[in-house]
């Protein structure tokens, strides 16, 4: 891996349902040290409310960020917005922002070729597509997809909350994790229309209440997997990249047997190694690891890790599968842990770093 690594933090400046202050500035850049872990902190990004999520375009030209929010500009509803990155510094320069077509937008991504941003909006149960212009600017969006529960009994209805938006690796269909209808929504992605067009076999179901929250694709492409936050579990797909449709494996727990405090699993990664897949704990405020069975992509436990702070919202592996960074959320900081690559067990380095109210953590390696 060559370049200078930058470590992006995406924050909360303001409390969701309150709207009161934090004491964010908006989106942090730190620059990595890569022998030891350590975050060097170079610059903020403060033209940006509640910039909760992030993604950055393949080349590490852009980098695109949520406004996870429900009202903007007067509308109803949050926004998206777009930097660029300043490949010797890692400094961020608004572009502009456009309204995200739903209510807290709190996921994004940016598809393989780099001409889409596709956003999850949480409250508003909807996605939406935007064109990114050739100098990294957002369009008005391509596409607006609302989703609904047609379940004929009004009484069992649910209320959908899109939670994330993952293209698989080939970049011809996209799955939407709705945390409020228990399914993953599965479109087939109009690359030359910016269109999500509902796939032949439109979604699969999740256990009731389960909560499925995020998904990420294993590097073999034929296996992917998905965090639950309600019920705290880890489930294991087999992926047919030819249907874009899921068959599950097997659902693992994310907490210990002997925890009986409240939780709410968030996040999810997997090793770039593709031998592990990792996990964060909101309550019993770990991550859990789990060994990937190469032959058939199903989970053994590993174990877990504190992650030193409360609420690990979000965390992220650097690309030469070294460090785990985790963005403890409710104890304003950034905890740095080393990865065993042969065993896929964390230990502490015992870097901090004090952000407040981190909510995502994005990293690049930018050419000098």
């Amino acid at each position: 891996m060559t370049g200078v690594p930058f470590v992006y933090v995406g924050t909360y400046t303001h409390d969701l349902v309150k709207g009161t202050p934090s004491k964010s500035e908006g989106i942090y850049v730190y620059r990595m040290e890569q022998s030891s872990g350590e975050l060097e902190l170079v610059s903020k990004a403060t033209d940006a409310s509640n910039p909760s999520f992030l993604a950055v375009d393949p080349k590490h030209r852009f980098l695109y960020a949520v406004n996870e929010l429900s009202e903007f500009e007067g509308l109803s509803g949050g926004a998206v917005s777009s930097f660029s990155i300043a490949s010797d510094t890692g400094e961020l320069t608004f572009l502009n922002r456009q309204p995200s077509q739903g209510a807290w937008p709190c996921h994004l991504s940016v598809d393989k070729m780099g001409k889409y941003v596709l956003v999850a909006n949480f409250l508003g149960g909807s996605v939406s597509v935007f064109p990114i212009q050739s100098g990294g600017q957002l369009g008005e969006a391509t596409d607006s997809v609302q989703f609904r529960d047609l379940d004929p009994d009004p009484q069992r209805r649910k209320r959908p909350h899109a939670h994330a938006i993952v293209l698989d690796p080939a970049n011809q269909y996209a799955f939407v994790p709705d945390l409020g209808l228990d399914r993953i929504m599965i479109y087939r992605f109009d690359l030359n229309r910016g269109k999500l067009i509902p796939n032949d076999v439109p979604w699969i179901r999740i256990k009731s209440g389960a909560g499925p929250r995020h998904f990420t694709f294993h590097p073999d492409g034929k296996h992917a997997y998905l965090i639950n936050q309600n019920d705290s579990t880890l489930t294991a797909f087999a992926y047919n990249e030819t249907r874009g449709t899921l068959t599950k494996l097997q659902t693992v727990p994310t907490l210990p047997e002997d925890f009986t405090g409240k939780n709410t699993a968030a996040d999810v990664h997997i090793a770039p190694s593709g031998q592990f897949v990792y996990g964060s704990n909101r309550g019993h405020n770990s991550i859990v690891i789990y060994k990937i069975i190469e032959e058939t992509g199903k989970l053994t436990y590993v174990g877990h890790q504190s992650t030193l702070g409360k609420t690990p919202r979000n965390f992220a592996l650097d690309p030469s599968d070294t460090f785990l960074f985790v963005a403890n959320q409710e104890t304003d900081e950034i905890v740095t842990f080393r990865v065993n690559r042969y065993t896929g067990m964390l230990a502490s380095t015992g870097q901090r770093v004090k952000v407040p109210k981190p909510a995502c953590l994005k990293i690049i390696h930018a050419s000098l």
